[in-house]
């Protein structure tokens, strides 16, 4: 099974080695562009931690600021990992969702010890800073990034999806699976899809890709990475 990787360039390269070593090829080609703008962070005093919804914030975060005493609360493992990778030691992370996040700190944070920054990037999903107000806690965004879609498919997917050389898609983000069937169509390949299998992170991704024929949809029984690998290897086992 060759499976395309459509997450942004850093991401994919994590996820196309651990799929290696199920013995899954890849062909990554990312369709969201991490724009970092060189600043820093915002001011820290009486911050008492981080919030972060994706891998992305924590690293913008790294990347404007030395601190790494606060603690990270983070919307699943895939962004915790990150973050103890940038050097980050008190990290938790939710099961994947706003709502979980959101319930991850009520139980962990105290409105009374201070704010809570949520670095993030020019658009969100979800009320995380609704859900947050509401239970009494001092919310503030940073934005600190941009996630720029692709204008394009390259020439290597084009030809390989033409040719019939990749038999998956993998898509995080209902964001990306539109941007992917949008893309698709505009090279002139929808009919490609009939026979490809989208591995989607959530039922939110696989509804954006309903205007396509697809020859399976597969939704990942947890929205995390591990599960998302789990559902590529059982249908590549299967075929």
């Amino acid at each position: 099974m060759r499976v395309l990787l459509t997450r942004p360039s850093e991401d994919s390269a994590q996820l196309s080695n651990k799929l290696a070593e199920c013995h899954i090829s890849s062909l990554i080609e990312p369709l969201l562009e991490i724009i970092y703008p060189d600043m820093d962070a915002p001011d820290l005093n009486g911050v008492q931690g981080i919030l972060v919804t994706s891998a992305n914030g924590i690293r913008a975060f790294a990347k404007g600021s030395d601190r790494r005493d606060l603690g990270v609360w983070a919307v699943g493992p895939a962004s915790a990992e990150e973050a103890r990778r940038l050097g980050f030691t008190t990290v938790y992370h939710g099961a994947g969702d706003v709502a979980a996040l959101a319930g991850l700190v009520r139980e962990h944070c105290n409105p009374r010890d201070g704010a809570l920054l949520h670095v993030a990037g020019t658009r969100l999903a979800g009320d995380l800073a609704g859900r947050l107000s509401e239970a009494g806690y001092d919310y503030i965004r940073a934005v600190m990034y941009e996630a720029r879609t692709a204008a394009a498919l390259s020439t290597t997917a084009q030809l390989e999806l033409r040719d019939g050389l990749i038999s998956g898609v993998a898509m995080f983000s209902p964001r990306t699976a539109e941007t992917f069937v949008r893309l698709l169509k505009s090279a002139g390949l929808g009919s490609a899809t009939k026979h490809l299998t989208a591995f989607c992170l959530s039922a939110a991704v696989a509804e954006k890709i309903t205007a396509l024929d697809w020859a399976g949809v597969a939704v990942a029984d947890t929205p995390h990475e591990e599960s998302l690998i789990s559902a590529v290897l059982r249908v590549a086992e299967s075929a």
